[in-house]
């Protein structure tokens, strides 16, 4: 086993240094883009934390939706398919729940703090993705 820190510990300090060391250091442009890499470091920490587990909720969801097994790309082109072709809308069971349940996911990873997804949080409970 690795001695610690961690990856996500390592990542941590690194977006925490450009922030608070780094950024209010540097000259406008340059502050900004310390706060952008720091941000994407961030980022890809939820990504490793969480991404596994998210996109397994999402197979599994996919698979119920759409009746059958098959790898997540496959079965995103179909409810994509079927979506243009009008086979699936608003009115199919399942759907909208599973469209919210993955923009929701998505946003838990990009933007955890956006506003609108803290709101969403709490007009759909039962699809906080964390």
């Amino acid at each position: 086993m690795l001695d610690q820190p961690n990856p996500d510990e390592v990542l941590e300090v690194v977006a925490q240094m450009l922030r608070e060391q780094f950024a209010p250091q540097l000259p406008g442009s340059a502050a900004f883009h310390a706060r952008v890499a720091a941000n994407a470091i961030d980022l890809v920490r939820r990504q490793i934390a969480a991404g596994e587990r998210l996109e397994q909720a999402s197979l599994a969801r996919l698979r119920a939706l759409l009746g059958h097994d098959g790898d997540a790309d496959a079965l995103e082109r179909e409810l994509c398919e079927r979506i243009r072709d009008r086979s699936l809308d608003a009115s199919t069971p399942g759907l909208l729940d599973h469209l919210m349940a993955s923009t929701l996911a998505k946003m838990s990873v990009d933007q955890p703090a956006y506003a609108s997804y803290r709101r969403a949080l709490k007009e759909h409970p039962g699809l906080d993705p964390t």
